[in-house]
């Protein structure tokens, strides 16, 4: 700064240094009061000092004209200018999410794996044992599927211990076959409960699904031209429910 008398020449710093721009000072004349120093920026985008608030470069002097061309012009200056002004428009991007926030979400599906884990490996568990009860229950019914027919059949087994001691005590044969004939006549009632059911064989054709051969007569050697037929049952043969369980041992003839 310099003073002369009643001015001042104080050099203005630039706003944005431009080693392209020469620099310019400001000149203040100390008649004038200090609100005028102190008062508003001009209409021309002056700053506060001069009259009219028009600069004065260093090594000459500006028309106003030619101070504000130079401020409006795309120099350098005004380019850095618009391209820092460009950059303080852009949107500002959204911060993403914090280290500590993606700590705290891997811990809690971390935590839930855990828990769906303990889960599946539960049930898992709780089948497995439903899957064994259920075998041996199941095995223990088919064993104890008889178990009805069995107590029937013990009936059947004390009434004959019953006979044998009658028989030995008093020998009487006809009393003796009466008994054994209601003991048989039981043993019947209860098989025919159960579903079994005596195959009627004499007379009948030969059905090998039904009868089995045990002997042939002796008009029956092949020679004759007839259907082979039932003629004896030499053992009896049963059905359990419509199926065969031992078919009937036959002798076989042709008519």
């Amino acid at each position: 700064m310099s003073e002369h008398d009643d001015t001042t020449i104080e050099r203005i710093p630039p706003d944005e240094p431009d080693p392209n721009e020469r620099p310019r000072i400001r000149i203040t004349d100390r008649r004038h009061s200090h609100h005028e120093e102190e008062g508003p920026r001009s209409a021309e985008g002056g700053r506060p000092g001069m009259p009219g608030g028009r600069f004065a470069p260093l090594g000459g002097s500006a028309s106003p004209r030619e101070d504000s061309g130079r401020e409006g012009s795309g120099g350098p200056g005004g380019s850095s200018s618009g391209a820092a002004a460009g950059r303080s428009e852009a949107p500002a991007q959204a911060p993403g999410p914090r280290p500590r926030d993606l700590r705290a979400q891997l811990e809690e599906s971390q935590r839930k794996a855990g828990e769906y884990l303990d889960h599946l490996q539960r049930l898992k568990a709780e089948f497995d044992n439903f899957r064994k009860r259920e075998l041996k229950e199941r095995t223990r019914a088919i064993e104890m599927a008889g178990e009805p027919l069995v107590r029937r059949l013990l009936e059947v087994l004390d009434e004959f211990d019953l006979a044998l001691m009658a028989a030995e005590k008093k020998p009487d044969f006809e009393k003796f076959l009466h008994g054994v004939e209601l003991v048989y006549a039981k043993l019947l009632d209860i098989l025919r409960a159960e579903g079994v059911e005596r195959i009627d064989a004499k007379g009948q054709p030969f059905d090998p699904t039904m009868h089995e051969a045990l002997m042939q007569s002796a008009d029956a050697d092949g020679q004759g031209d007839g259907e082979p037929v039932v003629a004896d049952i030499l053992r009896e043969g049963y059905t359990l429910r419509g199926r065969v369980v031992r078919p009937a041992g036959v002798k076989v003839a042709r008519r």
